[in-house]
């Protein structure tokens, strides 16, 4: 397996949610390469199903694609924080449910290519209604739906956000 040897980093900008960096590498022919790094914490988004299979998303105004998105919750973890408890903060914020029980459906890189996010997928169910209070640059809409009919979204291009589309037939798949 190529190793890419990093000779030098700059820091081009220390943001509340980003940092951007340029790294020099070395490539395994001995080439130098300048990479682009978007650096970003880890992150939580939850698939919160009630009892009736029915799934609770969010649609809120996303300024990058200039539109509104369904997703589901999520949100980045602080230090220190674990998955769970991220997960169950993001859930309470975003949605005004808690869950009594979370499980891990996955972990992954969202987009290796140029940033080092890596996000914690979990099923959370056994919900119960608590009090929201969502960040107040936060303007979000809640859609409870049965989880059919927003895997139909995903077919309809409705949805397109990925962690969405990977959390929504990630627990699709688990009920076949």
């Amino acid at each position: 397996m190529a190793i890419e040897i990093t000779t030098s980093q700059e820091y081009l900008y220390f943001g509340r949610v980003i940092n951007l960096r340029i790294d020099n590498v070395r490539l395994a022919d001995g080439m130098p390469a300048r990479r682009e790094i978007v650096e970003h914490r880890d992150a939580v988004a939850i698939v919160p199903v009630d009892k009736a299979g029915n799934v609770l998303l969010v649609r809120q105004f996303r300024k990058p694609t200039e539109q509104e998105l369904f997703e589901i919750p999520a949100g980045v973890m602080e230090e220190g924080e674990s998955p769970d408890d991220a997960a169950r903060r993001e859930l309470a914020e975003e949605t005004g449910q808690t869950a009594d029980t979370l499980r891990c459906l996955a972990s992954f890189y969202t987009t290796p290519g140029f940033c080092n996010e890596y996000m914690h997928l979990l099923l959370a169910t056994d919900l119960r209604p608590m009090a929201a209070a969502p960040d107040d640059d936060e303007d979000i809409t809640l859609a409870w739906l049965p989880l059919a009919d927003a895997v139909a979204m995903i077919e309809t291009g409705d949805i397109r956000d990925a962690k969405t589309i990977i959390g929504l037939l990630m627990v699709t798949r688990g009920r076949e």
